[in-house]
């Protein structure tokens, strides 16, 4: 029972806040739970593309390739859900195909590029919105409060309290306060996530490379395909 005392109590406060705000309050509510939830998406995605596996098993897939075992190469990565393997698969594929040149087999590795950097990038333009819209949110609760609080002025007159209207205040910039709450965490994740995109896009880049010229400088049309 006690461990549920404070959860009980807690839940009131919270709603007694957000109502303090104002409708502004409720929206920018919802919108941290939508950002919050969209974040822990984003880690789970990019867990299960790989970001942060350091691409071990396509380096060994390179190693074989290189080495002339190249079907030895291309089942080490096959089934693999890393966007590195996909994309070094999809770049030996068009290598191997003899109906391919060079210039198709670029081609075809860069159009695959585009498919896997759209999929490591899902989701980033809703934390962008979050990061932009949550202070314009705040913002606009404070005006109207602000509005609210100086149309009480108006009526009380000369009757007016001082402190009345400081209260009003104080609680039209709760709305402030709490937009950037939102939108700070937003753009670092937001940060966080396109330089972990941009690793991946260099990996990927280096292994079709690897694998369509046989020397490190990045492919030119796999840049392209990825910015």
């Amino acid at each position: 029972m006690s461990g549920q005392e404070p959860i009980t109590a807690t839940a009131p406060a919270l709603m007694s806040f957000i109502a303090m705000g104002g409708p502004a309050m409720w929206a920018i509510a919802v919108l941290s739970v939508l950002a919050l939830a969209l974040i822990l998406w984003k880690v789970m995605r990019l867990l299960s593309f790989g970001a942060w596996s350091g691409g071990r098993r396509t380096a060994e897939a390179l190693e074989l390739w290189h080495t002339g075992q190249r079907d030895a190469a291309m089942q080490l990565l096959a089934g693999r859900s890393s966007l590195r393997a996909q994309l070094a698969l999809a770049a030996m594929r068009a290598a191997q195909n003899p109906a391919l040149d060079r210039e198709a087999a670029e081609a075809e590795t860069a159009r695959v590029a585009r498919k896997l950097l759209a999929q490591a990038r899902a989701g980033l333009r809703g934390l962008e919105l979050a990061s932009t819209i949550g202070p314009l949110l705040g913002l606009l609760g404070t005006v109207t409060g602000m509005i609210a609080a100086f149309q009480a002025l108006q009526e009380a007159g000369s009757r007016a309290d001082p402190a009345t209207l400081a209260g009003g205040i104080w609680e039209a910039l709760l709305t402030t306060a709490a937009g950037m709450a939102v939108a700070i965490p937003a753009q670092v994740a937001l940060t966080w996530f396109d330089s972990v995109v941009d690793a991946l896009r260099h990996d990927m880049e280096d292994a079709a490379t690897q694998i369509l010229h046989g020397a490190p400088p990045a492919a030119p049309k796999l840049r392209q395909a990825a910015e």
